[in-house]
């Protein structure tokens, strides 16, 4: 058998396409693993050039790849996809990536680590809970408007109407309604302590890093910014 020296690999949840080529490119492999034939295919190989296109889980896949010897780069698609010679499909995108890592001019991403993903992750979460915390507050001021109660905008006004639910002494509000707006209520408050939270930890992990402590430094960037920028950067001399 030829010796494999480049590899395009399509990743999914279970059926991994594997294109591999020899020093001359001639096509050596094309064929499908399960998750479970994964690693140990790889384990088996020489060392060999192995390309991804960067995604949700190609950054754990590219960090136990590179564990077995391996060198690993990541692409982003949108630079792959004009090497997809056909139909797409997942044995074409398998050859477009073997094609593209091959590239001079082709411009990687760098492999986040398992720290910078956690960050990224909570930078993620909390943004949810941000947009969760938005759903419920219109929610509230809608179902009022519609009994003919409003309040001025901001956050002084949707204190004042949780107050008004948390009494529950105004005639206009029925009870069964009430009990909507307490659920509601009660939900706002657990999405804020959630968001409180979740900025307390970005805090602690600012400060265990030089790096976001350094961009910190520059005029308008805080943690938030600054973690959110050493997570997803890992590399900025890949930038011009």
């Amino acid at each position: 058998m030829q010796e494999i020296t480049t590899i395009g690999l399509d990743i999914a949840k279970n059926v991994f396409q594997v294109h591999g080529i020899d020093a001359e490119g001639a096509d050596v492999v094309r064929r499908q693993l399960r998750r479970r034939q994964f690693l140990p295919f790889f384990k088996k190989l020489g060392r060999c050039l192995v390309g991804i296109e960067a995604c949700a889980t190609s950054h754990h896949w590219a960090r136990e790849i590179a564990k077995l010897g391996h060198e690993v780069k990541l692409m982003p698609p949108r630079y792959v996809k004009p090497y997809v010679k056909r139909n797409k499909n997942d044995a074409a995108d398998a050859e477009a990536i073997c094609e593209a890592v091959t590239r001079p001019n082709m411009r990687f991403v760098a492999v986040k680590t398992r720290q910078q993903q956690s960050v990224l992750m909570l930078h993620r979460t909390r943004q949810l809970f941000v947009r969760q915390r938005t759903t419920l507050i219109n929610a509230i001021r809608a179902h009022l408007a519609e009994l003919g109660i409003v309040a001025g905008l901001g956050r002084n006004g949707v204190e004042a109407l949780l107050e008004l639910i948390g009494k529950g002494e105004d005639e206009r509000v029925p009870p069964p309604a009430r009990e909507c707006l307490m659920a509601l209520a009660t939900q706002l408050a657990l999405v804020r302590r959630q968001i409180l939270e979740a900025d307390r930890r970005i805090r602690t992990w600012h400060r265990s890093s030089e790096l976001s402590q350094r961009l910190e430094a520059i005029p308008g960037v805080g943690p938030l910014i600054a973690t959110a920028l050493v997570a997803s950067i890992p590399e900025p001399q890949a930038f011009r």
